[in-house]
């Protein structure tokens, strides 16, 4: 089964992060690398409750990174893993300019 983490930013050819081989990681380890992140980027929440589920943080990380950080082919990859293990999806696609996260 193919396992894929794709993030789409506007004007950028969509980055494709490979999972296929790669040691994922615990749920817990996802969340608080996702956490981790959520606060260094200096990310706000998504929704105007306050309330941050866990596709909108994998979103906004997303987002606050943006096609720098994903460049950064190490960075990627472990966003990729945190997002896939997080969501507990093996196909995951973040549109940024839909602000969508797919599975």
């Amino acid at each position: 089964m193919k396992s894929e983490v794709t993030v789409t930013f506007k004007d950028c050819a969509p980055v494709r992060i490979p999972l296929d081989g790669v040691q994922p990681m615990t749920a817990q380890e996802a969340r608080a690398w996702l956490d981790d992140q959520f606060a260094k980027l200096g990310c706000e929440p998504f929704r105007p409750t306050g309330k941050v589920l866990v596709a909108d943080k994998v979103f906004v990380v997303a987002q606050a990174a943006g096609p720098a950080l994903f460049a950064d082919a190490a960075w990627a990859g472990e966003f990729a893993r945190a997002a896939s293990a997080a969501l507990d999806r093996p196909v995951v696609n973040v549109d940024v300019p839909a602000q969508s996260v797919g599975y």
